[in-house]
């Protein structure tokens, strides 16, 4: 096997992405979730807003809609992108998300280390305990 050997470049990521249904309802999803509220929002080529965003523990995420949005057959497919959020009280925010549109699906691959949820859109994201 070839090895490229290339200077590492300074670049940091600016934001994170997801697609869904509707961007404003999981761009509210997960600002609750990570203590943040919905700051801006984007306009597709029409003028419709249809990217929202927030800020939250010094990153960006902008969640888009899209109307040929799929949600992943997890677990048969597997992911290329998730999010773990991390919670004092596991089992307390675990219950504030299901409240919110979350579900919990059968299979739970993380044992006693984290438990899958699917978001608003179907798509799996893992919450952790701090300790």
């Amino acid at each position: 096997m070839t090895r490229h050997s290339h200077e590492p470049l300074p670049g940091k990521v600016m934001c994170h992405a997801l697609w869904a249904p509707n961007g404003r309802r999981l761009a509210d999803f997960y600002a609750t979730a990570l203590g943040a509220e919905v700051s801006e929002s984007y306009p597709d080529e029409n003028g419709d807003e249809t990217a929202f965003a927030f800020h939250a523990n010094g990153a960006m995420y902008l969640f888009y809609t899209s109307a040929a949005f799929t949600a992943p057959d997890w677990p048969r497919q597997e992911l290329p992108f998730h999010l773990d959020l991390m919670f004092d009280d596991a089992t307390a925010a675990q219950a504030q998300l299901l409240s919110m549109g979350a579900t919990k699906p059968a299979h739970q691959p993380g044992g006693k280390n984290w438990t899958v949820l699917l978001d608003p859109s179907g798509q799996p994201f893992c919450v952790h305990g701090t300790s």
